[in-house]
């Protein structure tokens, strides 16, 4: 199974929402197995800039994104998002 990475930002309230949401998910037996590398984009600089992204939450299964947040979002299309992933994952 293919592994999900997740840019993130300890501080950024839609990344706490992502995060929140993945262990939900992933708390269910069908995401249960579905891989995620979570990469810090403030201590993984070098990594972060080799993606194509601008904003945090941001899901990638290769290099193919898969859900960027958008400012303004809502807990539950932040959810919505993470689903999406996590299915495209499987």
């Amino acid at each position: 199974m293919p592994k999900l990475i997740l840019f993130y930002l300890p501080a950024c309230p839609y990344c706490k929402m992502a995060l929140r949401a993945l262990e939900r998910l992933r708390g269910q037996q069908r995401y249960a197995k579905v891989a995620v590398e979570l990469v810090d984009e403030g201590r993984q600089r070098e990594l972060a800039d080799s993606y194509d992204y601008w904003n945090v939450p941001c899901f990638f299964l290769g290099d193919r994104k898969l859900f960027e947040a958008r400012p303004g979002q809502s807990e539950g299309e932040i959810e919505e998002g993470v689903r999406a992933a996590l299915e495209a994952a499987l």
